[in-house]
């Protein structure tokens, strides 16, 4: 099972939160993952932000970083 969580944001920040998890020990591929989105233009609801999707596939950590990031 794995657990996403979506941040705001642009590239640098989004690096240092890959950073922080690595520093931590995690794993990209086996304990996280992520995707950067670029903002972009909805004609109904206006602008959408930049943001990030990480993807974690243990709960521990999922639990954690969303506690400490949002």
């Amino acid at each position: 099972m794995s657990v996403d969580i979506k941040i705001f944001g642009d590239a640098n920040i989004v690096m240092e939160r890959v950073r922080e998890l690595r520093a931590a020990s995690l794993v990209q591929g086996v304990d996280f993952d992520f995707a950067f989105h670029q903002s972009k233009w909805d004609s109904m609801i206006g602008e959408i932000p930049k943001s990030a999707i990480f993807t974690f596939y243990t709960d521990k950590y999922a639990t954690f970083y969303a506690l400490k990031w949002t």
